[in-house]
């Protein structure tokens, strides 16, 4: 019996040692994909940062954002109140993480509004698709209302779980 351990014991130390030297090269391609996620991650980082003073809604307004006065929400979700500073709409431009164009907006427990989320927007003057990072922006798409031209835009939810994901147009989660 003695043997039939040390044999059983010796196999499983060789299975061990054999699964030990497999497993950095079966992780290799998880380590390569760790960089764009470590990227993004700093990058949502950089946009929640940016962003942190306009939980205030009345510092987003003295700073030139305006309000819709629109909750949007569709059948995939809520969107909330969009609040549009038209100085931060570059067409063209490079996208700078630390100056979301629009703010979402949404009813707080205590009756006022919370910081859900940002909205960057560019309007489509032939340039190239857009890109916050590594994520490419929605469109080209037309405008929602007569008075919105052509458009790439992309929703980032920084204030609000989106379980839809972070960069859905829609969150499930909220209502107006």
């Amino acid at each position: 019996m003695n043997t039939r351990r040390t044999i059983v014991a010796a196999g499983l130390l060789a299975a061990l040692a054999i699964g030990g030297t497999a497993l950095p090269a079966a992780a290799a391609p998880d380590e390569q994909a760790r960089p764009g996620r470590a990227a993004q991650s700093a990058l949502l980082a950089e946009v929640r940062a940016a962003t942190a003073r306009f939980h205030d809604v009345e510092v987003a307004i003295a700073e030139g954002y305006q309000s819709t006065h629109e909750c949007a929400s569709s059948p995939a979700g809520g969107m909330g109140i969009h609040f549009i500073n038209p100085a931060l709409i570059a067409p063209g431009a490079p996208v700078d993480p630390t100056k979301p164009s629009v703010l979402m907006y949404g009813p707080s427990p205590s009756g006022g509004l919370e910081l859900w989320g940002v909205e960057f927007f560019e309007p489509d003057v032939g340039q190239p698709r857009p890109v916050l990072g590594e994520q490419a922006f929605d469109g080209p798409m037309p405008g929602h209302d007569a008075d919105m031209p052509v458009h790439y835009d992309l929703h980032v939810w920084i204030g609000k779980h989106n379980p839809a994901g972070i960069y859905t147009p829609f969150n499930p989660s909220v209502s107006c």
